[in-house]
């Protein structure tokens, strides 16, 4: 089966065509500058040159044609016909509260990803504009979201009730939601895997550290906590955002700068962390040059950087009761030694001890101490490749249940809060039943047709089942 995943950005979209079943990755690249006359096209075939050119790109469909002749490509391609493409996965930014999981693409999917531009409107827009792409150039081939948020569903109240009024919640969905789930949850399995240990039995911190920055609690698998909330601003200092301020300072700045809403949000987002800090580059390896040649502007900076992540590794730490291991990955996380260097100083105390030689080196394993830290690279495009190849699975299950129960007319792609209490009922009563016959159970209650992929990830959820695909040593 080979898989196209598709990053769809305001003026990018970024791709792989991964085979699925040796997890190899045929091409990949990106075009970049969309909407413009100088676009740039970059285009790596597996075990060839790598292509870069220049060209007008005037939107995404255009784009995406472009990569699609890229891998049909007589020279440079990788597939002798559109055919071959089994399923497209897209990442999405935000899925509300209605999406717990990855799911196929329908028109209701679209509606509630469309419903959610309000929480998203700089990423959401662009990743339907991929998904619409993909009908009109892919016509039949099927389309699965991975969505950033879904990792974060497992989050008490307590971690994601803002201290606002409630009716805020109630009515407008004002919440913590989390984003980076697909790179969270990647390198906590794959952090289980290196450490020989039961996924459900580590409480984790992972740093996914890059431009753009987040940290997750992860115990037993599940996503406990994280640091961005309402939207990806909330958190970390990043390399353009503030991260966390005092919210007072939002319409202090505004009077006395006399400052529109759309200026002072574009303070927060695009001028300020480390660019805003250093007053000259948001990038880190420019930052810790500047700070090694004696800058004390520059060293301020990641001090402040490094601070804000320590301070919510011990918080984290206090909120599951332990800590097994810290992961870092993302650009900064798997490439930065200094940076890592100076997040771990000083918690020896606390059983996290680095060790010099293999930090400088990015070993996997860079730590001595009782904690163990990890450098794991991420590999989201391969997450959301494992997931379309899951969802598309579990579609054509359900197109074989449909012909044997022709009375089931309605397909649940997910389920209401009433169709969920359901399903805990049924599971109360019995168990030891898998999760193939619960799906027909709860079929029978609510006369819709659920993928055993869906009633997997609310067992999960609801902390009924270990998380889907886990491995049974201690």
């Amino acid at each position: 089966m080979k898989i196209l995943v598709l990053n769809c950005g305001s003026s990018s979209v970024k791709f792989q065509l991964i085979h699925i079943e040796d997890e190899t990755v045929l091409a990949k690249g990106i075009v970049e500058k969309i909407g413009s006359g100088d676009a740039v096209v970059t285009y790596q075939p597996a075990g060839k040159n790598k292509i870069r050119e220049v060209r007008e790109v005037l939107n995404h469909v255009v784009g995406i044609e472009i990569v699609l002749a890229m891998l049909l490509h007589p020279q440079h391609g990788v597939i002798g016909d559109k055919s071959e493409i089994d399923g497209i996965g897209h990442r999405v930014v935000h899925g509300g509260e209605e999406f717990t999981g990855s799911v196929f693409i329908n028109e209701a999917v679209k509606a509630a990803i469309r419903k959610c531009i309000q929480f998203a409107p700089l990423h959401n827009p662009h990743n339907l504009s991929g998904i619409e792409a993909c009908e009109a150039l892919l016509s039949g081939v099927p389309q699965v979201a991975v969505f950033d948020t879904a990792f974060h569903h497992t989050i008490p109240p307590k971690a994601y009730i803002y201290g606002l009024p409630y009716a805020l919640y109630k009515k407008l969905g004002i919440r913590r939601y989390g984003f980076h789930g697909t790179s969270h949850q990647f390198v906590a399995r794959k952090a289980a895997e290196i450490l020989n240990k039961s996924l459900t039995k580590l409480k984790m911190v992972t740093c996914h550290l890059g431009n753009g920055a987040s940290i997750t609690a992860v115990d037993g698998g599940k996503s406990m906590d994280t640091s961005m909330g309402f939207t990806p601003l909330e958190g970390l200092v990043m390399g353009t955002r503030c991260g966390d301020i005092d919210p007072a300072l939002v319409p202090y700045i505004m009077e006395k700068e006399n400052l529109s809403t759309k200026e002072i949000n574009n303070i927060m987002n695009k001028n300020s962390g480390m660019m805003g800090l250093t007053e000259t580059s948001n990038d880190n390896r420019e930052i810790v040059a500047e700070a090694m040649r004696g800058s004390k502007q520059h060293q301020l900076a990641l001090d402040i950087y490094a601070n804000r992540v320590k301070k919510y590794i011990g918080a984290y730490m206090a909120e599951m009761g332990g800590l097994h291991a810290v992961i870092f990955t993302g650009g900064i996380g798997e490439n930065s030694p200094y940076v890592r260097n100076l997040i771990c100083a000083n918690m020896k105390d606390l059983g996290l001890v680095l060790d010099p030689d293999k930090n400088q080196a990015n070993d996997l394993l860079i730590s001595t101490g009782k904690i163990k830290v990890l450098v794991i690279p991420t590999n989201e495009e391969l997450a959301i490749a494992r997931d379309t190849c899951k969802v598309l699975q579990e579609q054509q299950h359900v197109k074989v249940n449909k012909k044997a129960n022709p009375g089931v007319v309605q397909e649940s792609l997910f389920l209401t809060k009433e169709e969920k209490a359901q399903l805990v009922l049924i599971w109360a009563q019995a168990p030891n039943l898998d999760a193939h016959a619960l799906a027909h159970r709860l079929e029978q209650k609510i006369g819709k047709t659920v993928p055993v992929l869906l009633v997997e990830q609310e067992l999960e959820h609801f902390g009924l089942i270990s998380p889907v695909g886990e491995d049974k040593h201690d």
